[in-house]
């Protein structure tokens, strides 16, 4: 649920320019208004439409048009400034109340256009409806029985400083047709691919169907339409070349069942980025509780989006593929496969041309958002004619049967009013299959159900969510002479699932002429508005859509059967009330959802006196990636804090009408003088019949008067003792305010030690925070080595094999006891190595040393002894490279033992 920031702003309460836009009209008094807005109950309500910022509303006969961005943009300076006078509210003699402006009583007041506009138009009744075409070019009013088509101007034409009504061009849509004579208009719709918008659909009481192909420079495209389809012969219809046009004669109607079966409530298309059959598929409920599907009703001109045509083709070339090889398929499917393959044969043989630009409309004072809008859906879009084979007029597709219906709920008390249908989303995996290249179709239809949604609400107010699982796809009557014809069982196989169902309206809120409509959301596909008697409730399916389509797609680990029971007893769809209306007060008109950087994201409705508004708290876009790029360790960083409410919203209250409502009794008084019975007046009061009637009479006036009166005296009256109590709050929370920015400040004086100033204040947190820095930082230390210490775990493999290596190694180069005892004569220790190697040294040392020094005085003390060595020299280079021979293997082995010595250290030291 949106967080709702506050209701209706000062620009658009009275005495603002604003507020005038929601006035009743000045030349009908305030009964007439009363009984107007008493009449339009008893059809839809949807009397608002906007273009940008622009915002038309019909009140009675005329519309009134008003710029919200302008009308903002110049009462928020006027209303801020220092030198602005006081109002007044003044009651004059009649007893109604005015707002006196002193300012501009004087002449000083701004002299600028009045707010809105008013467009005449040609209607003969109360305006019902207001459908705005998706180009923002037309506007269709609707009244009960007759359909208008209003060229909107450029918004440079409506703000002209002009207080005089603009008269803009209007169209007469069926003037033989939309008659009071014929059936009542139960919806009008434009048709979503019809080319630059144009093409609008309307469905009568009486289950006919029309299609419209508008243009401006055709006369005729207004008289009479391109397509009519009675539903009732269609139902009943055996072949495809039957009749099923609409019949042209007012006067011969005879009885049929089908006369109160199928009557219309309500018809649409579904909603943007749709995808699939959805496009092009007609939705239909009836009174009574059936839903019907038409598809597809194409208009003779249709323009689709880029990824449509493809998409079926692709879907039609696999389905007929798997057909050939399932031998169980029924002759049914297959002959519905062929005339689809023949249908979009008929496609791919035609060459389109491209769709004719639309007549430029420039805005002033509009935003960017605005002028977005009003550029073409599909640029350089391509234009195609309505496929002849198999036939134009498709097939019928219903009474869908609801499964998992609520077993409390009777078919012959629901009672349906509107319907709303949320496509399935454009499916570009299969179509962008071996592609290199990605399709970027926006972000709503990426995350998205692969299943139509259908939204039905009936007049308690109940909404049933129901799931088009099997899928509404394109089909036709067969051909006459055909065996197989449509059986029974092959026409209701299609059915609905009931996912849930709720009340939006609780049963002490219902009234009799409570007639609840649907109103889309601009933030998301999976959210709309219901509004209905009791005031307006906002839907979203975002909780449940996304789980869903995970499970289709097989993309959960988990069961089947333990995944969708938590999807069916998880928490799915609610009703919230975000605005409850008045007990007594008149119908609101169907909500409008408005998103726009000039005046924000807010819903607007209105009753037939004043304007009702709820802005909603959308969080900043730059704020959104960087929450999404936090860590999930630090959920303090995640969060971002909410700064203190100090008031919370509250809806707008406006006093009852019948404080401004004229009395009735002067006009009776007059009537009586030129009456039958004024000589009763000018008389004494005598016991007759006469003066019992007039009696009676006055007091039956004045007791409707006087109760009126009590009754929103009382209202008035608990307002201003809530009103009393609120304030009392508020004072509250603005005292706990400002003592916690007194004590941030330091400027708190309701102690009595002396007053702390900030920086005193600023230097006491830095000290605190180094003091508890130090301690974290102490104990971080402390707690390392006692880690380090207390660490208690087993050692393994590796490191007892790591062990045992450098056991051993010790045992080789130092030697033990153990060892010594225990090891083979045959294996050379180190340490006997190393002393080897120092006796052989010594040895080798000595002998240098005697050959040296020569055998001179030894030679000569053993005279007579003959030996073969005394005659052999060894040269002198041969013994000096010896030498040093024997010196460098000394140096090797001494280098051996110091490295083997120093490794042995370190190891003993790291143990």
């Amino acid at each position: 649920m949106p967080k709702i920031k506050s209701y209706a702003p000062g620009w658009l309460n009275e005495p603002a320019p604003g507020h005038k836009l929601f006035e009743p009209s000045r030349s009908e008094s305030l009964p007439a208004a009363l009984a107007y807005a008493r009449s339009i109950k008893s059809g839809p309500r949807r009397t608002m439409a906007y273009r940008g910022t622009e915002v038309f509303y019909a009140v009675g006969k005329q519309i009134r048009w008003g710029d919200l961005a302008q009308l903002k943009a110049d009462w928020e300076p006027k209303h801020s400034r220092p030198g602005t006078g006081p109002r007044i509210k003044r009651e004059d003699s009649h007893g109604s109340f005015e707002v006196y402006d002193e300012e501009a009583a004087a002449g000083n007041g701004p002299k600028d256009w009045v707010g809105f506009r008013t467009i005449k138009t040609p209607v003969a009744e109360d305006i019902r409806e207001l459908v705005m075409s998706p180009q923002q070019d037309f506007l269709a009013v609707l009244t009960s029985h007759t359909v208008h088509i209003c060229i909107l101007p450029s918004s440079t034409h409506l703000l002209a400083n002009d207080d005089t009504p603009f008269k803009a061009k209007f169209w007469t849509l069926g003037p033989t047709t939309h008659v009071t004579s014929r059936a009542a208009v139960a919806s009008a719709v434009w048709h979503p691919l019809g080319v630059n918008g144009t093409c609008l659909v309307t469905v009568t009481k009486d289950a006919v169907v029309r299609v419209w192909e508008l243009s401006q420079g055709n006369r005729g495209s207004f008289d009479s339409p391109t397509l009519a389809v009675d539903l009732k012969r269609l139902a009943d219809g055996t072949f495809l070349e039957q009749d099923f046009s609409a019949s042209t004669s007012a006067t011969n109607k005879t009885f049929s069942p089908d006369s109160f079966d199928m009557e219309v409530a309500a018809a649409c298309f579904p909603g943007r980025g749709a995808g699939g059959w959805s496009p092009m598929t007609l939705w239909i409920a009836m009174v009574g509780g059936d839903v019907y599907a038409l598809c597809p009703l194409l208009p003779k001109l249709w323009s689709p989006p880029p990824t449509l045509i493809p998409s079926l083709s692709v879907s039609i070339v696999a389905k007929l593929a798997a057909m050939e090889d399932d031998p169980q398929v029924p002759p049914e499917a297959r002959i519905l496969a062929k005339q689809q393959l023949e249908w979009m044969s008929d496609l791919d043989n035609q060459e389109p041309t491209s769709a004719p630009a639309s007549p430029e409309t420039q805005f002033s004072g509009s935003s960017s958002s605005s002028q977005r809008q009003r550029l073409p859906m599909y640029h350089g879009a391509e234009v195609y004619v309505r496929p002849s084979r198999p036939g134009t007029v498709p097939r019928l597709q219903g009474p869908f049967e609801f499964e998992l219906n609520p077993e409390d709920e009777q078919d012959d008390e629901v009672e349906l009013k509107d319907i709303y249908v949320i496509g399935e989303k454009i499916n570009t995996v299969d179509l962008m299959m071996g592609e290199d290249v990605e399709l970027d179709n926006g972000e709503d239809e990426e995350e998205g159900l692969s299943l139509s949604i259908i939204c039905l609400l009936s007049t308690s107010g109940q909404v049933k969510i129901c799931l088009d699982v099997e899928g509404v796809q394109a089909q036709w009557l067969p051909p006459r002479g055909k065996t197989l014809s449509r059986t029974p069982d092959s026409a209701n196989s299609h059915s609905l699932l009931t996912f849930q169902t709720f009340d939006t309206v609780k049963p002490a809120e219902l009234t009799a002429d409570n007639w609840p409509v649907f109103s889309e959301d601009v933030t998301s596909r999976y959210s709309f508005y219901v509004t209905h008697c009791a005031g307006i409730t906002y839907v979203s399916l975002a909780s449940w859509v996304s789980r869903l389509e995970k499970e289709l797609q097989g993309e959960s680990e988990a069961g089947a059967e333990f995944r969708m029971d938590l999807l069916a007893q998880g928490h799915g769809t609610g009703g919230d009330r975000i605005y409850t209306q008045p007990a007594g007060q008149n119908a609101l008109a169907a909500v409008i959802a408005i998103k726009d950087e000039d005046v924000g994201h807010f819903v607007l409705s209105a009753t037939h006196s004043n304007p009702v508004t709820l802005f909603f708290d959308t969080p900043e876009p730059d704020a959104l990636p960087a929450r999404q790029e936090t860590p999930q360790g630090f959920p303090e960083q995640r969060e971002t804090p909410e700064p203190l409410t100090v008031w919370e919203p509250r809806p707008l209250f406006h006093p009852s009408d019948a404080l401004d409502r004229r009395t009735a009794v002067p006009p009776w008084l007059e009537h009586l003088k030129t009456g039958r019975r004024r000589a009763v007046l000018q008389q004494e009061v005598r016991l007759s019949v006469a003066t019992l009637e007039l009696l009676t009479e006055g007091h039956r006036l004045v007791s409707t008067e006087v109760f009126d009166l009590n009754s929103a005296v009382a209202e008035l009256f608990r307002k201003c003792e809530a009103l009393q109590s609120e304030l009392r709050e508020q004072i509250i929370k603005a005292n706990e305010v400002k003592k916690r920015v007194d004590m941030i400040s330091g400027n708190d004086e309701s102690g009595d030690d002396e007053p702390v100033t900030e920086d005193m204040l600023i230097k006491n947190r830095l000290r605190v925070a180094k003091q508890r820095q130090e301690e974290l930082a102490k104990r971080m230390e402390a707690l390392r080595r006692k880690l380090g210490r207390a660490t208690s775990r087993e050692l393994s493999e590796k490191e007892w094999a790591w062990m045992d290596e450098v056991r051993t190694l010790e045992e080789k180069v130092l030697g033990s006891e153990i060892s010594r005892s225990s090891s083979p004569n045959n294996l050379k220790q180190g340490w006997k190595r190393f002393e080897e190697a120092k006796r052989l040294r010594d040895a080798l040392f000595s002998q240098a040393e005697q050959l040296q020094k020569g055998d001179g005085g030894h030679m000569a003390g053993q005279e007579g002894a003959a030996s073969p060595a005394r005659g052999l020299k060894i040269p002198t280079d041969v013994r000096k490279a010896k030498a040093t021979q024997v010196m460098s293997l000394l140096e090797r082995e001494t280098a051996l033992v110091e490295a083997v010595k120093s490794r042995l250290e370190k190891l003993s030291l790291d143990r």
